[in-house]
């Protein structure tokens, strides 16, 4: 059993994984800790930033290929269109703290690169994929934002295989053949708003071609014809793959995924030490079953166990 102290109050996976491993870290308002007075100006303090006018874009009406909801039911993820389970329920609050910090508002700035989210863990079997796929699920059911799903996790991908999707061609391919785009990588599928974009095939240099410059370049073509688009990467574990410590310095957000009762402190904060590439790290609860407040939800709409 983990040595840590217990959430004080109600709050989401992300806040209660935070206060149980005493790490809040100060993001979404851009806080610092300590006295930020002394060194921020007033009128910096109260000033409001007006969100960017984004310009609408088509939507895709080429091939697409088919989601089994039978399948997601039955490995425990989002149906689109579906009940209103717990689950759903939890990633509406975790996916609102993002999208947050993704977009901006009127009175909190856009996290730089913020549309970029890097889901990882210390270690494998921790949830990562299970967290990475019913967060794009959720987003995809936004009316403002659409999401693709990147495969990230080379050595053993398995976004393909959970949503029952055959291999193709992906991410590591476009990175190590500068004359393939990688927009033709891209998956579409028939659930409105996402898209798969896979692995790729395997390389032994995979943290090399990612380390590259060109990572970048095919990063951006991701979303500069298309600023509504959250892109989620499902990340090798940190502990596992020196991977996920360079994606980290390509994202604007990290998510990492905490399993209750096993992930230890200690693996947790080497993990995040491995992640400092990105400023901006939340914590997600995962696998817990308690909650002290007696939380259900889902069963508002009916669908409650």
């Amino acid at each position: 059993m983990n040595k840590y102290n217990p959430p004080r109050k109600s709050a989401s996976l992300l806040e209660r994984a935070g206060e149980i491993y005493d790490y809040i870290p100060a993001i979404r308002t851009g806080e610092r800790q300590g006295n930020s007075s002394d060194t921020v100006p007033p009128e910096a303090q109260t000033r409001q930033v007006t969100p960017v006018t984004q310009q609408p874009v088509e939507a895709y009406d080429g091939p697409q290929v088919m989601i089994d909801r039978d399948k997601l039911q039955e490995a425990g993820f989002i149906v689109p269109d579906g009940p209103v389970t717990a689950i759903a329920e939890e990633f509406r609050i975790i996916k609102r703290q993002l999208l947050l910090a993704a977009k901006g508002s009127q009175k909190v700035a856009p996290v730089r690169h913020g549309e970029r989210i890097l889901i990882c863990s210390a270690h494998p079997d921790e949830g990562k994929t299970f967290c990475a796929l019913n967060l794009a699920l959720s987003i995809a059911a936004e009316k403002d934002n659409e999401v693709l799903l990147v495969d990230a996790d080379f050595a053993k991908p398995s976004i393909l295989s959970s949503l029952g999707l055959e291999g193709s061609k992906g991410l590591m391919d476009a990175l190590s053949d500068p004359q393939l785009p990688v927009e033709s990588c891209i998956i579409h599928t028939d659930i409105p708003g996402l898209a798969i974009l896979p692995a790729g095939d395997q390389t032994n240099a995979d943290t090399e071609y990612l380390a590259s410059s060109r990572t970048e370049q095919v990063l951006n073509r991701l979303t500069q014809n298309n600023p509504h688009r959250i892109v989620i990467f499902d990340s090798p574990p940190a502990l596992s793959a020196s991977l996920a410590s360079v994606l980290a310095t390509h994202v604007g957000q990290v998510v990492m995924v905490v399993k209750a009762d096993e992930t230890t402190e200690t693996a947790l904060r080497d993990a995040l030490s491995l992640l400092g590439g990105c400023d901006h790290i939340q914590l997600l609860l995962n696998g817990t079953k308690f909650s002290p407040t007696g939380r259900r939800f889902g069963s508002y709409y009916g669908y409650g166990e």
